[in-house]
């Protein structure tokens, strides 16, 4: 009986995060490429907005949960306790968009699940992958890449343009 108790509760868990957790990740490949008015659309207003140049700016979208779940036991006698199957409570998705189109996905905060990384997020990105738009880079493109207990690669910094020098003519 103590066998498929402690199955049952090993499946519960796993399931209480990992599915956030690679999708968390796959968003940050196939978002890629994607229009900012795509983006607004699927995953809304951004909450703030930085310009950083005249061809970058960030996206900042966060979630914030009350309540993190699991078990807690608490052990009075060595005045300690423990969490047991816990999740994060906050995600903050920050996306790079070199003109207007997504270049990077960052994820910060206390986010991870009780499986995988990055789970709490996936909260601000399911509506883009849910019903990926036609900007976004097909899905099955990069399923097989994505992890929930790794992030991709980050994507490399964006190209600055080469600056050309015109110099007079006949000098």
């Amino acid at each position: 009986m103590h066998r498929s108790a402690s199955f049952a509760l090993l499946t519960l868990l796993a399931a209480c995060g990992y599915g956030d957790s690679r999708m968390a990740h796959e968003a940050q490949l196939s978002m890629e490429g994607m229009t900012a008015a795509d983006l607004q659309a699927c995953a809304g207003i951004p909450e703030k907005t930085k310009r950083l140049d005249a061809r970058t700016e960030l996206f900042s979208y966060s979630v914030k949960n009350e309540a993190a779940g699991g078990v807690e036991v608490s052990l009075p006698v060595i005045g300690g306790g423990y969490t047991l199957g816990g999740s994060g409570t906050a995600c903050t998705a920050t996306f790079r968009l070199v003109d207007d189109r997504v270049s990077g996905l960052f994820y910060s905060g206390n986010n991870d699940r009780p499986i995988g990384r990055d789970g709490v997020c996936a909260h601000i990105i399911r509506g883009c992958m849910r019903r990926p738009l036609s900007s976004m880079t097909r899905t099955d493109d990069t399923a097989s890449a994505s992890s929930a207990f790794r992030q991709p690669p980050a994507p490399p910094p964006p190209s600055q343009p080469a600056v050309v020098r015109m110099e007079p003519i006949g000098r």
